[in-house]
């Protein structure tokens, strides 16, 4: 072998694995999970919240010619529902659909997403992403660690074992389940006892009575069949007051890893989906009286004088503590009530 062969020989080893890496990095596929604590089901059937997933997980798959691919874990079969806001925090979860306000213990601003009185219509809700609060807040979330994918909100209504609670007197004596510190703090002060755990715990505990009543979103209280146990419904489908906001998210140490045009697909989608959401929440808003009437449940609504009881109440007692917790989340409620 000559000198210039073998010269031409090793050019050529020593080149291959650059051009060999760079055609394995273009055409790699980069597999994500997303943990969700709510019942499975298909693109078209099942909780809307599941099926957000899956639809938002096809249309990012296609859009990068299967550059991204996900992985869907419903009914917190990946990990506790407690645990995923952390996990997404530290890079250990890629993405996750879950109501805000669960990651309250870690991040305080957070609870605002379930703050009673202060969001008291979809379109308000849905005005927070390009209002001072939405930035804020997620300028607060992509400190920690988190991007918001989706912006989500759903009307949340009562079940109960027995009366159903609609004024705040109705709720004395009785054993609740808020879903926040904040909506803990107004049903105390309505006199009541509080109970704390995830909606998916929600059925076992008024199955046994450990719980006599439950506040949750309407999808929920269908999915998780809550109308086997509850003998009355108080709707969101006129008014309310509260509405949770509940999105799908993901790790930014993740997010910042893709490839801008990948990074693009998944915040292009993530907005689509927001109408889909908006939709679905108010057709369960509706739907779920009609499967409470089916199973013999009294079904009530809400008038503006009810919700105005609340509020006011809300007002003195979770807007006044979530304010004095610190200066960002006393920042974050002025924001917000400029909405109002």
């Amino acid at each position: 072998m000559t000198s210039q062969t073998r010269r031409s020989l090793l050019g050529a080893l020593a080149s291959a694995p650059i051009w060999a890496g760079s055609q394995l990095a273009w055409g790699q596929t980069t597999n994500l999970k997303i943990s969700h604590q709510f019942p499975g089901g298909t693109i078209t059937e099942g909780d809307f919240r599941d099926r957000l997933v899956r639809m938002f997980a096809e249309q990012v798959s296609k859009r990068t010619n299967g550059g991204l691919k996900f992985e869907i874990y419903p009914g917190s079969s990946l990990m506790k529902t407690n645990a995923q806001f952390s996990a997404m925090r530290k890079g250990a979860l890629d993405m996750t659909l879950v109501p805000l306000n669960y990651s309250g213990g870690e991040v305080p601003e957070t609870n605002i997403g379930l703050m009673p009185g202060l969001v008291t219509s979809y379109q308000q809700g849905a005005s927070w992403k390009n209002a001072e609060v939405g930035k804020e807040l997620a300028r607060i979330l992509g400190e920690k660690g988190v991007v918001i994918v989706s912006w989500i909100w759903q009307a949340g209504g009562v079940a109960s074992r027995g009366k159903p609670i609609v004024d705040p007197a109705d709720a004395k004596g009785m054993k609740v389940r808020g879903g926040s510190r904040e909506m803990d703090l107004i049903l105390k002060e309505a006199g009541a006892a509080v109970v704390t755990l995830p909606s998916n715990e929600i059925y076992a505990a008024m199955q046994t009575g450990a719980m006599d009543a439950a506040m949750t979103s309407s999808t929920s209280f269908m999915s998780f069949r809550l109308e086997e146990v509850a003998k009355a419904l108080t709707t969101g489908r006129d008014k309310a007051y509260w509405y949770m906001f509940e999105p799908l998210m993901m790790s930014k140490t993740v997010f910042e890893k893709l490839p801008k045009d990948q990074q693009a697909a998944i915040m292009a989608v993530g907005a689509e989906m927001e109408q889909f959401a908006m939709k679905a929440a108010q057709a369960d808003d509706i739907a779920v009286a009609q499967v409470y009437q089916k199973a013999g449940a009294k079904v009530v609504d809400l008038n503006a004088e009810v919700v105005k009881k609340w509020q006011d109440i809300a007002r003195a007692t979770a807007w006044k503590d979530f304010a004095g917790r610190n200066a960002s989340c006393a920042n974050l409620l002025k924001l917000a009530e400029k909405t109002l």
